[in-house]
């Protein structure tokens, strides 16, 4: 587990996937960036693209800077090509669907290669169960868009192991991110913590306490960058909803982790936030 970290393959081209890509290439790794869906790998190299040209536009990398970030990424469609030091999988929130890919990539890769998933709501204890060598197994959660934003939690589960734990929060900072460690729990900290000002916020509009420009004007005004609503449409109203669902379960249908039927609404209407241009405000 202590050898050095030179390639690191992400697991999912969707937001996520390639942001974090895009983060491991910047910080010098070389990496692949794996989807088996041609057209989603293809809108993430575009996505990738785009946010490096805007950091030439913004003056915070030159345009020959973009290009050899760019150039450390290889975008593949073959398991047998996601050989890597480091595996970050950052695909559908189903338990089945990640123990499934870890284990066609533990075939092609050597057992002291090490998992990381990125889920935000599920428990990487169970993940581990299903998985061949499930101590090289860790969570790496990264929080959207993760370009930009600077926390990583790294999640130990029942069986990780210490270098693994130890291995991935180096890998954190390599990445110029900023690590917590913490141990495998339902929403594991900022999850756990920022439920409420999701469902609490949606409480009060659903009452007809305040509207929903109330409330994000309010907690901006407070200090937070961004108020609950405009929050939830960034991230994404199925993944917020995701993940308000799995801690529902999780504390045994416990009422204060209940989902909103506000938030039902717009998932089942399609009005998933800003990437559905649509969401509890309108985006062109």
């Amino acid at each position: 587990m202590s050898q050095p970290i030179n390639t690191i393959c992400v697991i999912g081209a969707g937001t996520m996937g390639s942001g974090i890509a895009q983060v491991a290439a910047q910080n010098g790794f070389y990496t692949l960036l794996f989807d088996i869906n041609s057209e989603v790998l293809e809108k993430g190299r575009v996505s990738i693209q785009k946010n490096l040209q805007w950091l030439v536009d913004k003056q915070k990398i030159s345009a020959a800077e973009k290009e050899i970030i760019f150039q450390r990424i290889q975008f593949i469609t073959d398991t047998n090509d996601c050989l890597a030091d480091v595996i970050i999988e950052a695909i559908v929130e189903k338990i089945e669907a990640k123990v499934s890919i870890l284990n066609q990539l533990a075939e092609v890769n050597h057992a002291e290669v090490i998992f990381a998933t990125n889920t935000s709501s599920l428990s990487v204890s169970e993940i581990q169960k299903g998985v061949d060598h499930p101590e090289r197994v860790v969570g790496m959660h990264f929080f959207n868009p993760a370009p930009l934003m600077k926390l990583v939690e790294v999640v130990k589960g029942d069986q990780t192991s210490e270098e693994a734990a130890a291995s991935i929060y180096g890998l954190c900072k390599q990445m110029n991110k900023t690590p917590v460690m913490c141990k495998d729990a339902p929403g594991f900290i900022v999850n756990r913590v920022a439920r409420h000002y999701y469902l609490e916020a949606m409480k009060l509009v659903e009452s007809g306490i305040a509207t929903i420009e109330d409330v994000d004007a309010v907690m901006e005004a407070t200090g937070f960058k961004m108020g609950p609503f405009k929050l939830m449409d960034l991230i994404g109203m199925d993944i917020n909803l995701a993940v308000s669902t799995s801690l529902y379960e999780a504390f045994d249908k416990e009422e204060r982790f209940k989902p909103s039927p506000l938030q039902v609404d717009k998932v089942a209407k399609g009005e998933l936030g800003k990437k559905a241009g649509k969401g509890f405000y309108e985006y062109n």
